[in-house]
């Protein structure tokens, strides 16, 4: 049954009769094609007794309170730093700019954890986000944060199984051949935190990228590269090793800095759901400054 909709906000508001799944009740009784209800959902656009819910088999119960966004996305989350990809009551997946780190380092470091934490304090989620993996502060794209100890846990023991598919996209210095490749060495910190690579064991970790070239000029080329391990600095120093750093790279590149920024993202990131065990893909396209350099 539809109430009628409050003008200080801009959701429709139902009143459940009968017992189903989020999900099939919501097919079952919005306009809309499947994949717009599903985005909505996933949007943070449902609300369900006043809660934002995501859950698609959540069990509404006679009685329960629906709100539906008409923007299709849920308005409590604002950031110019950080965007919401997904989100369940387990994980959270984000796409972060330029400019801010994964966690804290230091007094008042602007990062995507205190973000995320006090937008679940705001949208009144007893949950903080648990680092699982990082980004470099001037790395963007695709990070994933549980909600958690447990969920944490099982990424972290789990990860290299959990994660099946990692690409970054990157302009890189210079004019790459071949097309595609493979690079494998050991990457080790010195006393001052300079990864350093060997071909042969250094005592550090064995580390595995592939790449395959998507476009070229003689000054730059666009690289797509796969991550086997997922090593510290790993892509940047790869990128060195081929002689062709990564443009806008101050620790392990060669002055070429055409956008005044590191020129690296993070646009593929595929897991499977520590909990629910399905298969989750996501991707975000490639900086538009990239793509104008081509």
């Amino acid at each position: 049954m539809k109430t009628n909709s409050y003008n200080t906000d801009r959701y429709d508001h139902y009143v459940v009769e009968e017992e189903a799944p989020l999900l099939e009740w919501l097919l079952a009784h919005l306009k809309g094609s499947k994949t717009k209800i599903k985005a909505t959902l996933q949007g943070r656009g449902i609300k369900v007794n006043g809660k934002v819910t995501t859950q698609f088999d959540y069990q509404l119960h006679p009685g329960a309170k629906i709100s539906v966004s008409q923007t299709k996305k849920n308005d409590q989350f604002k950031s110019r730093y950080v965007k919401v990809v997904y989100e369940d009551r387990w994980l959270i997946v984000v796409e972060k700019n330029v400019g801010i780190l994964s966690m804290a380092a230091g007094h008042r470091s602007l990062n995507v954890k205190s973000v995320l934490d006090d937008y679940f304090k705001k949208s009144g989620q007893r949950c903080t986000a648990h680092v699982v993996h990082r980004l470099d502060r001037d790395t963007s794209g695709l990070l994933v944060y549980a909600k958690d100890m447990e969920t944490e846990q099982i990424l972290e023991r789990n990860w290299h199984e959990i994660v099946y598919d990692r690409r970054y996209v990157a302009v890189v210095s210079g004019e790459v051949e071949p097309d595609e490749g493979t690079i494998a060495n050991w990457l080790r910190d010195n006393k001052a935190y300079y990864t350093y690579s060997s071909p042969v064991d250094n005592g550090g970790k064995y580390a595995v990228t592939h790449f395959h070239v998507l476009n070229r000029t003689t000054e730059h080329s666009l690289v797509e590269f796969q991550l086997e391990t997922g090593r510290k600095n790993q892509i940047r120093v790869h990128a060195a090793d081929m002689g062709h750093p990564v443009c806008g790279d101050p620790k392990y590149g060669n002055g070429d800095d055409p956008i005044h920024r590191l020129c690296l993202h993070a646009c593929v990131l595929c897991f499977y759901h520590p909990v629910t065990n399905e298969r989750m893909e996501f991707d975000t396209p490639i900086p538009t400054q990239f793509l104008q350099m081509f």
